[in-house]
């Protein structure tokens, strides 16, 4: 079977399900679900939102120009999706879903606690694309959750269970198939270990001894070019004697 063609869309999938939660000026803050998130640069940090200017949360981002990107896990797919069909208007989201707001680092909105990753950012430009307005932003801190540190301080986001979205539906990241460069590490190693073996098998060669190896004649010893000749020589000696026997 072919591929069928659909109408352009947003088929970019599958993508983070991330917890956003801003604050006005007198303080009242909300939380909202954004699908539409993603990192745009690394030095310096930045990344996007992207949010309809009809959400209860989109003026308080435009006053304060701060928001937070909380990661979410599998644990809290119930809360992440409640807060996406749910509006501030209508319901306190904090006390719906049972999350938990702490104060930020660096910004002036809270960080939901259960996060294992609350992304501190600052609006620098507002891009009004249609449908979606993007936010980019600086981010300003980063607060992870100490459970997932290891003895050497290396952060382990795979043991919070992180949460994806794809195509309408919730799922968990599944096993890892490999880690950043595992594609090339191997062939790599391969490669440095054949020129090594080359170069021993160079000096090895040119001693003139015999020499064992693993990969010749089974681990057997392997006959010098001096021994291949004596060996040679022989032969063609008894292959003249028979010869001048039958002349007799």
């Amino acid at each position: 079977m072919g591929k069928r063609q659909f109408k352009p869309g947003n088929m970019l999938y599958p993508v983070p399900a991330v917890l956003v939660t801003v604050a006005d000026r007198e303080g009242k803050s909300n939380i909202f679900t954004v699908a539409w998130a993603g990192t745009i640069c690394t030095n310096p940090p930045m990344l996007s939102i992207s949010v309809r200017p009809e959400r209860h949360s989109y003026h308080m981002m435009k006053e304060t120009g701060e928001f937070v990107v909380n990661l979410t896990t599998e644990s809290m797919a119930w809360a992440t999706d409640y807060c996406g069909v749910r509006s501030g208007r209508d319901v306190d989201k904090w006390k719906e879903t049972g999350l938990t707001p702490e104060k930020a680092n660096v910004v002036n909105v809270p960080v939901i606690k259960e996060s294992p990753v609350n992304i501190e950012c600052r609006v620098v430009k507002v891009e009004e694309l249609g449908s979606h307005h993007m936010f980019i932003a600086d981010v300003v801190a980063v607060d992870v959750d100490e459970a997932y540190m290891d003895e050497k301080d290396t952060f382990h986001l795979s043991m919070a269970k992180p949460l994806a979205y794809s195509h309408g539906r919730y799922y968990g990241m599944g096993e890892e198939l490999g880690s950043f460069g595992y594609s090339v590490r191997k062939q790599e190693k391969s490669t440095k270990a054949g020129r090594k073996t080359s170069k021993s098998a160079e000096k090895a060669g040119g001693t003139g001894k015999v020499r064992k190896s693993a990969d010749v004649n089974g681990g057997k010893k392997a006959a010098t070019r001096q021994d291949s000749q004596s060996k040679a020589k022989g032969q063609s000696t008894g292959i003249l004697r028979k010869e001048k026997k039958r002349q007799k």
